[in-house]
């Protein structure tokens, strides 16, 4: 019975990856535990555990082959190949993310781009055009592609989503304040800047009740 890694550990491999990624394009050939935990502000020992679910990429005493390591995670996080996305919601927010340059570098390719107003429909972005919302479906069923981003208004965000899934997309990134249902087999991430305001709000609201105190 396969092994059940926990989110948490998974939302952890991309930062062990990007920094390892730099490291190694800075000629490092060598790392430890201890100097990993010290750039990411992770325990040694929570990197080993973190690791080990996945087998074993170090030596004890000699640390770990920043290359190695490096090539292994990028095979884990299936980055070893190329990742088709398409963008449904092409405002301020699907621009943006639309435009981002980050994503082709790490193996994701924007191949679509759909929005429903009259005034962006037709239009390029990045010397790309923006199609029509309305044939979306179809273009999925002809051309596949692995993730949706979605980025409408919050009320459009579960239609956008059924239709991604009928046209055979499993992986959806809502970045809406919906929370949209899907089948179990499709992997669904919200983000919500928002939320992750208020959750900071809170802790500095926190620390300053703690500096008053102090004083």
């Amino acid at each position: 019975m396969p092994i059940e890694i926990p989110d948490v550990v998974i939302d952890r491999l991309p930062v062990y990856y990007r920094l390892l990624s730099r490291l190694e394009n800075e000629g490092r050939s060598v790392i430890s535990s201890q100097e990993l935990g010290d750039e990411l502000g992770v325990t040694p020992a929570q990197i080993r555990k973190d690791l080990s679910y996945f087998g074993r990429f170090g030596k004890q005493g000699r640390g770990y082959s920043v290359p190695r390591l490096a090539e292994e995670l990028r095979f884990i996080l299936g980055l070893d190949r190329r990742w088709r996305v398409v963008v449904v919601g092409i405002g301020r927010l699907g621009r943006a993310i639309s435009s981002y340059p980050g994503f082709e570098g790490q193996g994701f390719d924007i191949v679509g781009r759909y929005d429903t107003a009259p005034g962006i429909v037709g239009t390029t972005l990045d010397g790309a055009e923006i199609f029509d919302a309305a044939r979306l479906e179809a273009d999925l069923r002809r051309a596949p592609v692995d993730i949706g981003i979605v980025a409408v208004t919050a009320d459009a965000a579960q239609a956008v989503a059924d239709t991604l899934v009928r046209g055979g997309v499993r992986a959806i990134l809502n970045y809406t304040p919906a929370r949209v249902q899907v089948p179990e087999d499709v992997e669904l991430k919200h983000i919500n800047p928002v939320v992750f305001l208020q959750s900071m709000t809170y802790h500095l609201k926190l620390r300053q009740r703690d500096r008053a105190h102090a004083e």
